[in-house]
């Protein structure tokens, strides 16, 4: 009996677990930390053997094979000696991919994936095609596979869980953007995280196909100086493409196989430029894999966004309140404040991941009236933003940041939560951090 040893009991370790245990593997799970008391019934249940609060190493090293959980950097001593050892250390998707035939379609990318995998998957759900969705969404891929019947997957999937593939492929791959982004797991290398992203064409074939974001530098970069033998599907926003998706005359119009769609931007729920993208990728994935028009069309119009991403809480005296908390990059926080069309007060500011804010200060310039700081670092964002906003003001939490935007806003203004940064200095992830700015905003 083969032997899988679970790092992480967390979403994708306790799936994998759920998942190893039913194809035969002896499991056992080890969490350095303390294994939340949900998984751990769930162990408990399938009498699968676990640890926490420490490695074992002499139970570790005798693996056949190695899940690594997303959250663990290739880094730690443990992962290192593993590799030393030649015991493969891949990721939840790896694992799961193996023991499926349905279709996938795996979305990546800086900013816009959740969006993008939320609104493929209420596409494809909606024309009748059977379809989960997982990876950072939701019950994980593994536990799916070993639970479920469905025909057709849509991943969203990080870097870190790209980082653990050998042989997992995708029918079709979305690459929305590259961004600096998580660059403290990847030596500070710029390259090494681009790298990571291009792993998702790393197997494709030349039936499998890629759609990509034609206006990104960066991307635009890759493709020139190395190969992916997938079809290439592009989107823009700033030129017409004879082959993919393009913006003219308020319309997104379609080229990528017999019938061109053309539709107005007006029938998108989701607004702003980057959700424009958004909709292309997910319209092409779709019409991919034969979906009709008129049924796309529907549900670009019925779709509503991720919570978390410049959500809508409430309009209190004509100030609208604004949750952005998934902003955790820059650049999901360029997005954020280029949507804006009232004075804003800006709240940014929580764990810096080597934020370059200087693209920012355009932006700031024309539309933020007063930063109200959410860190317990604010250094940075006062010295860059000092001589461009009169009013910046230091918080130590959501309702105090709240409150004190409150104050500063005036009728007709919006109070955005959009930090730029991680949240883990004063909450426990971005979804607690939004959901305590919500909470203080519904108690003014």
């Amino acid at each position: 009996m083969k032997r899988l040893v679970i790092l992480g009991g967390g979403e994708s370790g306790v799936g994998t677990a759920i998942l190893g245990k039913q194809k035969g593997y002896e499991v056992f799970v080890s969490d350095k930390g303390e294994i939340a008391s949900n998984y751990k019934k769930v162990l408990i249940h399938n009498e699968i053997d676990f640890e926490e609060k420490q490695h074992t190493e002499s139970k570790i090293i005798n693996a056949d094979v190695v899940m690594k959980s997303p959250g663990i950097p290739e880094k730690v001593p443990l992962v290192v000696m593993l590799k030393r050892l030649a015991i493969p250390v891949i990721s939840e998707i790896e694992f799961a991919a193996k023991y499926t035939d349905a279709t996938l379609i795996t979305i990546t990318g800086s900013n816009g994936k959740t969006t993008t995998t939320l609104l493929t998957h209420h596409i494809l759900k909606n024309a009748g095609l059977n379809v989960g969705i997982a990876g950072n969404i939701g019950v994980s891929f593994a536990q799916q596979v070993a639970e479920q019947t469905y025909k057709n997957y849509v991943l969203e999937i990080s870097s870190f869980q790209l980082d653990g593939i050998k042989e997992f492929n995708s029918h079709i791959a979305i690459l929305t953007n590259i961004t600096p982004d998580h660059l403290d797991r990847y030596e500070y290398d710029f390259n090494k995280y681009v790298a990571s992203k291009f792993n998702i064409t790393k197997n494709q074939k030349p039936t499998d196909y890629l759609i990509y974001d034609a206006d990104d530098e960066v991307i635009n970069t890759w493709l020139q100086t190395n190969k992916t033998t997938a079809k290439l599907v592009p989107f823009s926003i700033e030129k017409e493409l004879k082959f993919g998706a393009y913006v003219k005359d308020n319309n997104i119009i379609i080229n990528i196989n017999k019938e061109k769609i053309i539709m107005p931007l007006s029938t998108l729920s989701v607004k702003g430029k980057h959700n424009t993208k958004n909709a292309m990728a997910a319209t092409m994935a779709a019409q991919l894999l034969k979906v009709r028009k008129e049924s796309i069309k529907e549900s670009l119009s019925s779709f509503e966004g991720a919570e978390h991403r410049l959500e809508n809480v409430v309009k209190l005296r004509d100030v609208q309140y604004i949750n952005d908390s998934k902003a955790t990059n820059v650049n999901a926080t360029f997005y954020a404040l280029e949507c804006m069309d009232r004075p804003t007060v800006w709240i940014v500011g929580g764990v810096d991941k080597g934020n370059d804010y200087n693209d920012l200060l355009a932006l700031v310039r024309e539309k933020v009236k007063a930063i109200v700081c959410l860190g317990t670092d604010n250094d940075k964002i006062k010295n860059t933003f000092g001589n461009v906003v009169d009013i910046i003001v230091e918080t130590a939490g959501a309702e105090e940041a709240v409150k004190v935007s409150h104050k500063l806003a005036e009728k007709g203004d919006a109070v955005l939560l959009s930090p730029a940064c991680a949240s883990f200095d004063l909450f426990e992830n971005y979804e607690d951090r939004g959901r305590q700015f919500k909470k203080a905003v519904r108690n003014l």
